[in-house]
């Protein structure tokens, strides 16, 4: 391994170390056993998906209990105005444009965090534990500004994270944190499975049958996730004779799942953001709505299953412009045999993009909530469900995909600086 790459893992590492820290530091004035003590009494409902994925935050009420959703949420946001105005579209595309686009959803995250803190803060107010104490131990006025900047500057601590990885380390920060977050929690799920069959509450078959599941649905997604089809390209004579000594892909990859792993993370931030808010009240309209969105619900899981296919379709017209591919193929001197060059060649890239995506989006649907049976009909808890699996594997995938990569360009670099 080169000492390029071992520093950017290394890189990636401690800051996910910090993020891990980050978890175990608590709001002020806060009742950390009462907050742990609800979130036990509720890990079937929205509030364990959402302490799911802030890495177990959330029932410490730390200072990132938010986790990274509130900038998930505002770059969702974001990324349907650009696809709705073309000025705002333009501006992602360019350079500057690209750091004032940012930029927006930085201050979006501040606004949307400041929201969501306030209605935990408030929502807090009435809690209170088995032996009738308290949640908040200082003025409600002053817990309610205390949390929101202490949760405030989690969250941008937690952004900044994710930037500094994906710019200095190994791959995505956003999906690496919402990894740690989520293998953070799996031993302890785990255990908590190993209580249940030594109290006799779960049949030991059960458990088996668990695992053989939770394997088969490892295997569906790496073999999905590997898949792409290949669309052949020839070149000119000219350009072959122009390029001989250098290698020319004759094909271009369409991978089945185009998306990745955005739209069940982009779903669930969707459908966790008014769950966040409405527990603060006490409108049984308002609760009859919150019970609505309960992920131990069909409704919720059929909503999942919608919104992951919108996103599919959403963000997979976004990372795969048929347009610019056919622009630089016809540029290239390349071009689809039995296909013309320009509008014919992105209308059939097009083409089969959609038939792939469908595919593609149907798959990450039933990942995403077919294994919810288990939860609904065993008691597994939340880390065994598919969301979760499926963000795991994938993002491993992505990362060793990525160190790969690296190692390869190190070993390029390596070759053309001092021959063969």
């Amino acid at each position: 391994m080169n000492k390029t790459l071992l520093n950017k893992i290394l890189i990636t590492l401690a800051f996910l170390f910090a993020y891990r820290i980050l978890a175990y530091v608590p709001v002020p004035g806060v009742n950390v056993d009462v907050i742990k003590e609800f979130f036990n009494s509720n890990s079937n409902n929205a509030l364990g998906l959402f302490n799911m994925f802030s890495g177990n935050a959330a029932e410490r009420l730390s200072i990132i209990s938010l986790g990274i959703m509130p900038y998930i949420t505002a770059s969702i946001i974001m990324e349907l105005l650009a696809a709705t105005f073309p000025n705002l579209g333009k501006m992602k595309k360019e350079r500057d444009g690209m750091q004032k686009y940012m930029q927006i959803i930085r201050y979006a995250t501040i606004a949307i965090t400041i929201v969501q803190s306030i209605g935990v803060s408030i929502g807090l107010q009435s809690l209170t534990g088995t032996q009738g104490e308290q949640a908040i131990m200082v003025d409600i006025n002053l817990f309610i500004a205390i949390a929101a900047a202490s949760m405030l500057t989690g969250t941008m601590l937690l952004m900044w994270i994710g930037e500094q990885i994906t710019q200095r380390g190994i791959g995505n920060g956003i999906s690496l944190i919402i990894f740690a977050g989520i293998v953070s929690g799996i031993p302890s799920a785990i255990g908590g499975t190993i209580n249940l069959v030594n109290t006799g509450e779960m049949n030991f078959l059960a458990v088996i049958g668990i695992f053989i599941v939770i394997l088969l649905t490892i295997g569906i997604i790496i073999f999905v996730e590997m898949g792409e089809r290949r669309i052949p390209i020839s070149y000119s004579r000219k350009v072959i004779m122009q390029n001989q000594n250098k290698r020319i892909m004759n094909y271009i990859p369409i991978k089945v799942n185009l998306s990745g792993v955005i739209p069940p993370i982009f779903a669930s931030a969707i459908l966790m953001f008014p769950s966040t808010i409405l527990q603060a009240s006490t409108n049984k309209y308002v609760q009859a709505v919150y019970d609505f969105l309960n992920p131990n619900s069909y409704t919720f899981n059929f909503l999942t299953f919608l919104f992951i296919i919108f996103f599919a379709y959403f963000y997979a017209s976004i990372t795969f412009n048929t347009k610019d591919i056919s622009e630089n193929l016809k540029r290239q001197g390349g071009f689809i045999p039995g296909v013309r060059p320009g509008e014919h060649t992105a209308e059939y890239l097009n083409e089969v993009a959609s038939r792939l995506t469908f595919s593609g989006a149907i798959y990450l649907g039933l990942i995403s909530t077919l294994p919810w049976v288990l939860v609904k009909f065993m008691g597994v808890p939340f880390y065994f469900g598919g969301t979760s699996v499926l963000i795991v594997v994938s993002v491993a995938l992505d990362t060793m995909r990525r160190i790969e990569a690296q190692n390869y360009m190190s070993k390029y670099q390596t070759l053309s600086a001092v021959g063969l």
